[in-house]
């Protein structure tokens, strides 16, 4: 007998169940291994960046997903899994120590002199640190796993004596992607050289599948030859993928766009190998302020760090949850609207039937458990209470706060009060350097004292519906023919500022008897003069 959830899960249109059923139509015939592994893979060439967050975030919301529709009945596991024995072909920009790895080019990541004042071992080791840290710091469900130690401690060592023995099937498939040049000096396998311990990309002089040794000369011209066991070898990147799907006996792996075009390469590989390859999600790049793809290496875009000192975790994994297949500017401005929608969500969470409540993004990001609460004020009216009160302290604001919503204080709602301090850093960073008060023209002149006269003549109690209603009148009787004019000018001349909060709900938190002194000072000029 199915669960209530379980069976709104069948048919749920949230696209981490889409996937979910995905996985669960690939063991319909044979039925369910031990356990289904769910991967996400890192490049440790660079510190995790907010990308890295958003993979392990959606695989792990596409975990719970096929949890839910099988009723926890299956085991699964999300493995991180690290390219730490990749090659450095290139210093990071954002490293310190530069000369330190400039002199480290071409050994594996995990032999890379540490260039940070840390006590991990090497490059590698540190930004493997860096990995764990987040995604425990954010509790996510994950077992670590390291190229490094799988290739040295023999755990790869049947699969690459399997890849040997299929090697021209796998030339043959790596082949026609290359140029003329490369094709003459590719191998999938890379030897790591035993003079200089640096990942050597050099062509194979001989293959010996029984022996499960290959032969090449070394940077000197020397012939030499080993075996492909025991982390004396990696395979090339595209071999990498399949051999570790391969290996490992992943089900289910997601990565960008970038990845695209070889994903049929990783797939056919794996293959070759004798396994299915795992089902796939391919999701579109986060891009930086100037529509660049941001990287660990550059260091461009937002950092996991710089969001959390504006805003909570779950508008973060909100903004991960949303359009995955649509490219995304990651920029400080995204984050005021990615928390009021998070919030818009989680409030309607509550009064939803089942089907609806699976799929709402506050589901994904909870795992199946979003907390009950209620946020009286949002994010983008703080930011303009803010500005408007020219407050840089929690205590101001709370002054405010404590006057339009009874009973509600920073004990009742400590999440308010985690916002109200995200919203003064905020502001100080990026909202306060970019204001621009304007004087209004003649026809806003009027308009505005009309206002300041319909808003003397309300109740200082009056609600944010019945001040909006004033306002909305005033803009009509001006002869605002599109109102939302109207609104951009009282934002403009009062607040210094292109767009704003509804403006009724602002007056009634900041105050009808302020508001009235702000308009004095806009028509004044006194405004435009700060």
């Amino acid at each position: 007998m199915t669960s209530d959830t379980q069976e709104a899960a069948q048919s749920s249109k949230a696209w981490p169940f889409e996937e979910a059923r995905k996985v669960a139509k690939r063991h319909e015939k044979n039925g369910y291994p031990e356990t289904v592994l769910f991967e996400t893979g890192y490049g440790p060439s660079g510190l995790p960046h907010i990308g890295t967050f958003g993979e392990v975030a959606r695989t792990s919301m596409v975990m719970n997903a096929f949890r839910a529709l099988t009723d926890n009945k299956v085991d699964t596991k999300l493995i991180s899994f690290s390219d730490d024995m990749d090659g450095m072909r290139k210093v990071p920009g954002n490293a310190p120590n530069q000369k330190l790895l400039e002199g480290a080019l071409g050994l594996p990541l995990t032999k890379v002199p540490n260039p940070f004042d840390s006590c991990h071992e090497s490059f590698g080791h540190h930004n493997n640190a860096h990995l764990r840290n987040f995604l425990d710091r954010f509790g996510f469900e994950y077992e670590f796993k390291s190229a490094t130690e799988y290739y040295e401690s023999g755990k790869f060592d049947e699969v690459l004596k399997l890849a040997l023995k299929n090697y021209q099937a796998i030339m043959d498939v790596m082949l026609p992607t290359l140029g003329e040049e490369r094709q003459a000096t590719y191998s999938p396998f890379l030897p790591i050289s035993p003079k200089t311990g640096r990942v050597l990309y050099v062509p194979m002089k001989s293959v010996d599948a029984e022996a499960g040794t290959i032969t090449f000369d070394d940077e000197e011209g020397e012939e030499i030859t080993i075996s492909v066991t025991g982390g004396q070898v990696k395979m090339q990147w595209k071999p990498d993928f399949g051999m570790r799907w391969a290996a490992l006996g992943i089900d289910y792996e997601m990565y960008g766009k970038d990845h695209h075009i070889n994903s049929p390469i990783y797939d056919r590989i794996c293959r070759i190998l004798g396994q299915r390859p795992p089902e796939h999600f391919i999701y579109e790049l986060f891009l930086d302020d100037k529509g660049e793809k941001i990287s660990k290496t550059k260091g461009n875009g937002l950092t996991i760090d710089e969001w959390l000192s504006y805003a909570p975790t779950e508008s973060l994994s909100f903004f991960m949850y949303q359009k995955p297949k649509t490219a995304k500017r990651l920029f400080f401005d995204v984050i005021p609207k990615n928390v009021d929608e998070y919030f818009q969500h989680l409030a309607a969470y509550p009064t939803q039937d089942k089907k609806a409540q699976l799929n709402n993004p506050v589901w994904h990001i909870h795992n199946g458990n979003p907390p009950e609460m209620t946020m009286p004020i949002n994010y983008a009216m703080l930011l303009n209470l803010v500005s408007a009160a020219n407050a840089s302290d929690k205590e101001t604001l709370w002054g405010f706060i404590s006057q339009y919503a009874e009973g509600v204080t920073p004990q009742t709602h400590p999440m308010l009060d985690d916002l109200v301090g995200y919203a003064i850093r905020y502001f100080e960073d990026f909202v306060k350097p970019h204001k621009s008060f304007r004087t209004p023209t003649d026809a806003e002149r009027i308009a505005l004292e009309n206002l300041r006269g319909k808003l003397s003549a309300l109740d200082k109690s009056a609600d944010a519906e019945s001040i909006q209603t004033e306002v909305f009148t005033v803009g009509k009787e001006a002869g605002f023919e599109n109102l939302r004019e109207w609104f951009q000018a009282l934002y403009q001349i009062l607040l210094g500022q292109d767009q704003g909060p509804r403006f009724g709900s602002f007056v009634a938190l900041y105050g009808i008897g302020r508001t009235i002194k702000m308009i004095d000072a806009g028509l004044a000029g006194e405004l435009a003069q700060d």
